[in-house]
Order: structure tokens, then sequence, then C-alpha cells
């Protein structure tokens, strides 16, 4: 007999002290650490809480378009010296943007700390986003939106992120459109970081040989002082889906791509550990149900995986594949029988075996790499205000139970949530449709 969701969850009442550390400013700037004796690297990380969901349709883009700037060079370093500084000792210098976080990031050795904080805050604080390379980034920022319509199988989840959330801002691409990113001005990016780049919206986060109270230090004296006003929310996403939906783009290509799913569960949803272990067991290693049957058994598509996403609010599961033209009807019609069968009987209990190990497997050895612990006690405080131990996440793996997959398996995979986006020649007309059944 199953638990009820509420009560699966471990992480309250803990008895030992958590690996890592928090230390909140007065101006309300989080710092985490989690310190790896052993290593002689430390991961460095300034994440924000701002990404595409936070953008108006006009400024759709704005977010990304920020992050590449910070790299063009501040008030007192040129972009050359930005990455020299860092890549002079061995280290790197990278950067990225979500929907909900943006994040700087520099590797290197734990002697060189002080430097990556120093480059990282420099880029934070004082980026001059000169007009003249605005101009210039918007050209490459163009030329990466003009890529990404080039590769099918990138451009069909933003498609299929179009059809889940339909004029809302996790339906927009990314990276944004070539009519937005061409409109931005210099003031749009300045005022766009004025409101989100704020002490109480950001945390510093560190992995490997890194002491805390050091780190502590560094920020204190490179971070804005005094209370800060709190960043923007951005608005709930809205689910008003009553029957299935999808978005079909004809065009000559070699494959079809495809994406199927359906919307799942928040962030901190009680079952979102039951939502991947049923998401491995289904098409993330070559033992899954998926890639046994659509390629293994029937050869119909060279690539096929499946996989979740969370954000605050809502999340998704989809499954992903790249297949022969004239095979897309009877791949997707194999891939739902699929999901119908694991909802109607769920898995058997060597596939829930195997997916526990998996994930374990996989979840440990990222445990010995300073930039995944980096990333995962970043994002976490920011997002949910908490970090989870390793040994937090693996009993919560353990706890779940045939009867949680198969009660989740049920909950989303229904005919009236699904979701199907395609790219290919002759994708179009009602045999899509038709096929869009569980």
């Amino acid at each position: 007999m199953s638990r009820p969701p509420a009560a699966r969850l471990r992480g309250e009442g803990r008895t030992q002290p958590p690996p890592h550390r928090v230390t909140a400013l007065p101006s309300g700037l989080r710092v985490v650490t989690l310190e790896m004796p052993a290593m002689e690297s430390v991961s460095l990380g300034i994440w924000i809480g701002t990404g595409g969901r936070y953008e108006s349709p006009r400024l759709n883009g704005v977010s990304h378009f920020l992050e590449h700037l910070l790299f063009k060079g501040t008030d007192r370093r040129s972009a050359r010296r930005l990455s020299q500084e860092i890549e002079s000792v061995g280290g790197s210098l990278n950067g990225f943007t979500g929907e909900e976080y943006t994040c700087y990031m520099a590797k290197v050795l734990h002697r060189h700390l002080r430097r990556a904080a120093n480059v990282l805050f420099d880029m934070y604080l004082h980026a001059s986003l000169k007009a003249e390379d605005v101009e210039k980034e918007r050209t490459v920022i163009r030329e990466e939106i003009n890529m990404y319509l080039d590769m099918p199988a990138q451009h069909v989840t933003d498609l299929f992120n179009a059809v889940l959330w339909p004029g809302q801002p996790l339906g927009r691409p990314l990276v944004g459109t070539a009519e937005t990113v061409g409109a931005f001005t210099p003031d749009d990016l300045r005022a766009y970081r004025a409101r989100h780049y704020l002490p109480k919206n950001t945390v510093v986060a560190a992995a490997g040989k890194v002491a805390h109270e050091e780190l502590v230090r560094i920020v204190e004296r490179l971070a804005p002082g005094g209370p800060g006003r709190p960043a923007p929310r951005s608005a709930p996403a809205a689910d008003r889906q009553r029957r299935p939906a999808l978005l079909l783009c004809d065009k000559k290509t070699e494959q079809t791509h495809l994406c199927v799913g359906v919307r799942g569960y928040r962030r901190e949803h009680p079952d979102r550990y039951a939502l991947h272990l049923l998401s491995i067991a289904l098409g993330e290693n070559m033992s899954s149900r998926l890639f046994q049957s659509v390629r293994e058994r029937h050869g119909l598509a060279y690539a096929i995986g499946s996989s979740v996403i969370r954000y605050r609010d809502t999340g998704a599961f989809s499954v992903h594949a790249g297949v022969e033209n004239n095979k897309f009807l009877r791949a997707l019609r194999l891939i739902l029988r699929e999901l119908a069968s694991v909802r109607d009987e769920g898995l058997r209990p060597a596939e829930l075996a195997r997916a526990k190990e998996y994930w374990t497997g996989q979840f440990a050895m990222e445990f010995e790499k300073t930039t995944r612990n980096m990333l995962g006690i970043g994002e976490g405080l920011l997002l949910t205000g908490r970090v989870l131990t390793k040994e937090e996440i693996l009993s919560n793996i353990a706890r779940v139970g045939l009867d949680d997959v198969r009660r989740v398996a049920a909950d989303i995979f229904r005919e009236r949530r699904l979701n199907l986006a395609a790219i290919g020649p002759a994708v179009g007309g009602t045999a899509a449709h038709d096929a869009l059944h569980l």
C-alpha cells in the first residue's frame, strides 16, 4: 500500500548538519558552499532569479541577450581581459540562461578563488553595455536564432513549448526572435538589469576546495551593501487545455522530428521523484522501453528519449525522436502505445529497480564533480530557498513504489492533456491529429 504523496518526501526534522552551508547577507544576497576538501578546484557561480518567463512579449529574449553582453566587457576590464584573467590560470568562464534563472560561472584551482570572484562580480555589477557591443551581439544572436531554426531536433522543442504554454512566456523561445532581438536598445537592457539583478534576487554558490567563511568575506567586500528591493515575480503558468493540441511544421528535412508529451509537475511537487523514475524507465537510456521498442525492435529511429522539466509552478514530460519521414505516424503510435501501457499496467518490479539503480548511480557519479555540485546547490537555494542533501534525495528515490509510479502515469497520461510538435515533410493534415490519442 503506497503512502500518501505528501508523506513520502524527506528533508524535514533533519538531525545531522547538512554538508552545505548558507549565509544571508544584510542586503539579502545569499552565499552557499559545499566543501569538497579532496578537490584541487572550486566551481563558483553567481545566480540571478530571472530568465525567459520574466519577459514581456516585446522583451522576449532579453535575459539571454543580457547574459551575452556581460561577457563583452566592464568599466574596468575589456572582454579579452575578462577571459584572460580566468584562462591564464587554467580556469574556465561561462554562463547560461534558463526560464527561471541566469548563471555566470567560473572554475579555477582553489588558490584562485578570489580572482574568479572578482571577475564574476565585475561582470555582474559593472558590465558596460555599450551601444556598439549591443549592435555586434545583436548580429551574433540573430545567427544563433538562425542556427536553431536550421536544427529541427532543437527547434521542435520550441514548438512543443509553444503548444504546451500558448501565449505565455514559457511558450516563447528563450533566445527570442529576429524581430524582438532586432528591437532591443541599450536602455532596454540597462532597465531590465536594474529590475532583476538585485541582491535579494541573487545567490553566490561554490563547490570544491572552498572555505565558507573565506567566500563570505570575499562576497561581503565585492557585493553591494544595504537592504535591497525585491525583484519582480513572474506570472503563474496557465493550464486551460481541454483537448489534444498539436503544432506541425512542413519542412524539407531528412528526418521528421517530433516531440510529444503532457504537462507534468512543479519543481517541489511530492510526486516529482516518481515521475522522474517513470521517465527513466520509459526513455532515458538504451535499456528503456521506448528505445527498445521504437529503435531496437522496429528500427524507426536513431535517437529517441524522454525527459522531465520542472518550473516553480508547472512542468512537463516529453518524448522526443527523429524518425524516417514515411514512418512518422507509425513511430508516434508506438510511443503513445507505450505511454498507455504504463498508465494502464504500470512498471514491472524489475523496471523500477533498474530505474532506481540507474538514477542513484548517475547521481552519485555526478556528485564527484565540483561543477555539478555548484549547479545543484545554487539552483536549489535560488528557486526553492533550500538545498536537499545527497542522502535526502537518495532516500526519496528509494521510497518510490510501483503504486506511486502507476498513480502518476494515470494522472498525467490522459488523452486531453496530449501535445505534439513535429517538423518534417508532409506532417500536416488530419492523420497526426487522429493518431493523437491514448
